[in-house]
């Protein structure tokens, strides 16, 4: 579908954000089911839990803009996820497996931040106030789940590294 004015821009990447996150919840179920610490789990349950709360949030936008989400295409994220399920194959050690799937997570979340930031920009520039405050909480919840995968991929180095510590001295 060609796009001719700003709100069919708009609308296009709204649409987007929505799949995205449709799909994106789907894939970090998928990630929960392939790690073994139970930390990383309850953060990605925690973060589907979430996820559904965006997903109303951004049907409340498409509600008070008057529109409907329009067919995206999905293929950067189709290509994202088969090489997660493929790299993911060749990982054999849990803990390995468990970096991984936070770092990939991480990797989709820094695309949606960057998607929400163009469309809260978008918003301001509209002058829809209330769907920039919208698009906004959906950003930030993004932006928290980064953070906390952050302190969670440390956590995980910390306690590596005191195990190794603890290692050598008893040898």
């Amino acid at each position: 579908m060609p796009i001719k004015t700003p709100r069919e821009l708009f609308v296009q990447m709204l649409s987007n954000v929505r799949q995205g996150t449709e799909r994106a919840t789907k894939l970090v179920q998928e990630f929960a089911q392939n790690v073994q610490d139970q930390d990383i789990k309850e953060a990605l349950e925690a973060r589907i839990f979430v996820s559904q709360k965006i997903l109303d949030t951004v049907d409340q936008v498409f509600k008070i803009i008057g529109e409907q989400p329009v067919k995206v295409s999905g293929r950067l994220f189709d290509a994202v996820a088969e090489e997660f399920r493929s790299e993911l194959a060749e990982i054999q050690t849990p803990q390995v497996r468990n970096l991984y799937v936070l770092a990939k997570a991480n990797q989709v979340l820094h695309l949606r931040i960057a998607e929400y930031r163009s469309l809260v920009a978008a918003a301001d520039l509209s002058g829809h106030f209330a769907v920039g405050v919208l698009l906004e909480t959906c950003l930030a919840d993004k932006l928290v789940f980064v953070e906390r995968t952050h302190r969670l991929l440390q956590h995980l180095t910390a306690s590596k590294m005191a195990e190794k510590i603890s290692a050598r001295s008893v040898a």
